[in-house]
């Protein structure tokens, strides 16, 4: 601590002792931990040295120290053991680094400028420290292909963040799924332990990588995590709890029924605890939630079944949907495709790609309805199925003469008792 504060901008000394301590392996880990500590707080880590003094060290100085460190071999295992730490923090100080630029780092950054010839900003030079440690561990395909598509320009922007955030483990997923998940479970462990100042990007971050762990891994800390907050008074954040739940609601493989009775319940009291300002912000997640909880309303377990329909019906008023919410309260949701897609047929592709992977689902009733909304093989085409080269509301002139009005369907007064 005492060389980061006395040597911030990192010059040829210092650097000389920082390869020293980290090619030593009774030091290296230790070391890095410190830094990693140093990373976490953005402008400033607040310590007491060596010395004794109490005095500030930024967390610049120490992306500086990892970068020149990145340059050189060393103690590679180390890095992959930490990976998931230094991902996070340096992605984040991207993000922090645009939005708020303190006058002492700037100083700061005019020495480190001098002293390695850098003529980048510290947003920048976060970028490139965070591709070095991409670079180390051989994935510099991830770095090609960010590239391709213009992402790291669009992560050194404040209005379009967050949808690199999702772009660069989209990414990681196609080099390593491990990587993804050891990111996921990290994120999990800080929120579910730690107050962040910057726990708004780690949400969106955590949606982003959720789906690369299995429901028994992250389902109880998810909904632990949703539910403070909860308690916040901030739009984004509820935003982001919104499409967290839903991971967990639209998983069609979840073995857990009290993980999913619990993520249904939340999402449903959300919807109601905001019934009165409809936040624009929120309708898009609560319009997603519409066809897993449908899929979810003929399930087994009796308390998922009865939760998926009070919340589907939650759904239709938050969204002021008269028609769904009349087809709800009736118990005719196999009617549902057709109200969907006479509501909006724009929205077509994405309810087969929500309904697809319905279709394995370990549970029959689960896969009977996916089979029902998408159009069964071997029968009439259902009003909404596939007839034309896309999905179709009824059409009493349809050439073909298969959009039709539905013959019964043998599933009784309720989907909840499942196929007849």
């Amino acid at each position: 601590m005492t060389l980061l504060h006395a040597a911030q901008p990192c010059d040829r000394a210092a650097m000389t002792m920082w390869k020293t301590i980290i090619s030593s392996s009774r030091t290296v880990e230790a070391v890095l931990q410190i830094l990693l500590d140093v990373l976490a707080d953005w402008p400033e880590h607040s310590t007491c040295t060596s010395d004794g003094d109490r005095t500030d060290v930024f967390s610049l100085a120490a992306t500086v120290v990892m970068w020149e460190i990145l340059q050189v071999p060393c103690q590679s295992h180390i890095v992959v053991m930490y990976f998931p730490h230094l991902f996070v923090h340096l992605l984040f100080q991207v993000f922090f680094s645009t939005l708020d630029m303190p006058e002492e780092i700037k100083i700061l950054w005019n020495g480190c400028q001098e002293e390695h010839g850098l003529a980048t900003s510290p947003n920048r030079f976060a970028v490139r420290t965070l591709k070095s440690l991409l670079c180390f561990l051989q994935y510099g395909d991830v770095v090609m292909a960010m590239d391709c598509k213009h992402g790291w320009d669009t992560l050194l922007c404040v209005d379009t963040h967050h949808y690199a955030v999702g772009l660069l483990p989209g990414e990681m997923r196609h080099a390593s799924i491990g990587l993804c998940s050891s990111i996921a479970l990290h994120l999990l462990q800080v929120l579910s332990t730690q107050e962040l100042c910057w726990d708004l990007p780690a949400m969106a971050l955590l949606v982003k990588v959720l789906k690369c762990l299995g429901p028994r891994e992250c389902g109880g800390s998810v909904v632990k995590i949703s539910s403070r907050y909860l308690q916040s008074k901030c739009r984004e954040r509820h935003c982001l709890v919104f499409r967290t739940l839903l991971k967990l609601i639209d998983d069609p493989s979840m073995d857990d029924p009290q993980v999913q009775l619990l993520s249904i319940r939340l999402f449903q009291d959300m919807m109601e605890y905001f019934m009165e300002e409809r936040a624009k912000l929120l309708e898009n997640p609560v319009h997603q939630s519409i066809l897993p909880l449908f899929f979810h309303y003929p399930d087994k377990n009796p308390h998922v079944a009865e939760a998926s329909w009070e919340t589907l019906l939650c759904a239709a008023k938050f969204l002021k949907k008269r028609d769904l919410k009349n087809l709800v309260k009736e118990e005719k949701l196999w009617k549902l495709a057709e109200c969907l897609l006479a509501e909006d047929r724009s929205r077509a592709a994405e309810h087969l790609r929500q309904a697809l992977p319905y279709l394995q689902s370990p549970q029959e009733p689960l896969r009977e309805a996916a089979v029902r909304f998408t159009g069964e093989p071997g029968l009439p085409p259902r009003p909404g199925s596939f007839c034309h080269p896309g999905p179709t509301p009824w059409s009493p002139g349809c050439p073909r003469g298969c959009c039709r009005p539905p013959a019964a369907v043998p599933w009784g007064a309720s989907m909840r008792q499942g196929p007849g």
